[in-house]
C-alpha cells in the first residue's frame, strides 16, 4: 500500500515524500516586493516537505493584493528569489513557486501610482483589505480590455520565466480563492460577452490561456495548477461549479501538467474524485476539513483519494511535519496573531522536535 512517506514521481522531478507544504500569504517582503533572509530561512526550515509550494507571488507589479508581498517581476526580485531556492536545494528541498495575481482583491493604495486593480468585469468584491492606511473597501475593479488580457497571460508566462531563473523547479498557477483566474472562472465575477465570457468555453479560456502560455515558456513538466471548485472566498459565485471545472480539467489534461492542486470546499468531495478521475497525472489534495488540516488527512493517500496531502497550518507551525507526522506528534498550535507581516515570531521560532 502507498503511505504519505514514500516518494513520488513529477514529471522529471523526484519528491522524497507526499506531503507538501501549502501555499501560505505571510506578508513580510522586504520594500520592492524582495523575498528576505529571513524567508530563505522560513522555507528551509520546512524543506523535509515532499514539495514547498511558496506564498502567492505577483506576477506583475497591478496583481498585488496585499501588503508586503513578493513579487517575480524584477530582475531585483529574481535575483533575491535566488537566495530562497539555492538555500531549499542545499538542504535537500523541492520548490515551486506560486504565481498570483489578484485581480479585484485589493486597493489601488497597494498599488504603484497609477494602476487600478482589475478584473474580468467592472463588478467589486465584498468586504475589505488592510492596508498600511488600515482597512479599505475592496473597489470596482477596471475591466481589461482583449489587449490587457492577452497581456496579462504574457505576465504570468514571464514571471514563470523569471521563477526558473530564480532557480525554481516549477510554478503553480493560483486559479483558487477569487483571485484573477478564479474570478475569470466563476459566472459571478465574469460578466463578459466576448471570447473569454459568456459560457464555460469562455469562462474557462483565460485559465487555459495563462496555463499553456506558461507551460510552452517553461515546460509543462514544471507547470501546475491551483483550482478551488465552489469555494465562495472574496465574494465568489459558483452555484454549479461541476461543469466549469470538468471542462477545464479535460481541457488541461493534454498538456501533461506536473501536477493538479485542488483546494476542496466542504461537501465537494464527489467533485474532488470526479477531477481526479479525469487528470492523469499527480493529484495535490488540500482536503476540506473542520479545521487545519490534520494528520487524519494521510488516509486519503491510503485509498487513493490523492497523491499528495498539502497542509497549511500544520506546516506553518511545524517545520518538521514530515518527522512529527511519521511519529504522530506532537504538533506545535499555530499562532493566528503572528500569520502576517511582522518578523521572526511566528515565522522562523517555531521548534522542531
Amino acid at each position: 500500500m502507498t503511505t504519505a512517506f514514500d516518494p513520488i514521481d513529477l514529471p522529471g522531478l523526484r519528491l522524497a515524500n507526499r506531503i507538501a507544504m501549502a501555499p501560505m500569504t505571510r506578508s513580510r517582503a522586504a520594500e520592492g516586493g524582495l523575498p528576505t533572509d529571513l524567508t530563505a530561512e522560513y522555507y528551509t526550515q520546512r524543506a523535509s516537505a515532499g514539495l514547498i509550494v511558496t506564498e502567492g507571488i505577483q506576477p506583475s507589479a497591478v496583481g498585488q493584493g496585499y501588503p508586503d508581498t513578493p513579487g517575480l517581476h524584477t530582475p531585483e526580485q529574481i535575483a533575491a528569489w535566488r537566495t530562497v531556492t539555492d538555500a531549499v536545494h542545499g538542504a535537500g528541498g523541492r520548490i515551486f513557486a506560486q504565481l498570483m495575481h489578484t485581480g479585484r482583491i485589493g486597493h489601488p493604495a497597494l498599488l504603484p501610482d497609477g494602476l487600478v486593480n482589475v478584473g474580468p468585469s467592472a463588478v467589486a468584491a465584498p468586504g475589505q483589505v488592510y492596508t498600511h492606511e488600515g482597512p479599505k473597501d475592496f473597489v470596482t475593479p477596471r475591466e481589461l480590455t482583449a489587449e490587457e488580457v492577452r497581456a496579462t497571460v504574457a505576465d504570468f508566462a514571464a514571471a514563470a520565466r523569471g521563477a526558473i531563473e530564480a532557480g525554481f523547479d516549477g510554478v503553480e498557477l493560483h486559479g483558487a480563492n477569487g483571485y484573477l483566474i478564479h474570478q475569470f472562472l466563476a459566472p459571478g465575477s465574469n460578466r463578459r460577452t466576448d471570447e473569454w465570457g459568456g459560457s464555460v468555453p469562455g469562462r474557462i479560456r483565460f485559465a487555459l490561456e495563462a496555463v499553456t502560455a506558461v507551460a510552452e515558456a517553461i515546460g509543462a513538466e514544471r507547470t501546475a495548477l491551483r483550482l478551488s471548485p465552489g469555494n465562495p472566498f472574496n465574494g465568489i459565485e459558483e452555484p454549479e461549479p461541476e461543469p466549469t471545472y470538468t471542462a477545464l480539467v479535460d481541457a488541461l489534461e493534454p498538456l501533461g501538467l506536473a501536477y493538479l492542486h485542488v483546494m476542496e470546499v466542504p461537501g465537494g468531495r464527489e467533485l474532488t474524485a470526479a477531477l481526479r478521475k479525469r487528470f492523469g497525472g499527480v493529484f495535490v489534495l488540500n482536503p476540506a476539513t473542520e479545521g487545519p488540516t490534520g494528520p487524519d488527512a494521510l488516509t486519503l493517500i491510503d485509498d487513493g483519494t490523492a497523491d499528495v496531502i498539502a497542509y497549511g497550518q500544520l506546516f506553518l507551525a511545524n517545520p518538521d511535519l514530515p518527522a512529527r507526522l511519521s511519529a504522530g506528534g506532537p504538533f506545535n498550535p499555530a499562532n493566528p496573531a503572528t500569520f502576517y507581516g511582522g518578523g521572526l515570531e511566528g515565522y522562523t521560532d517555531y521548534p522542531a522536535l
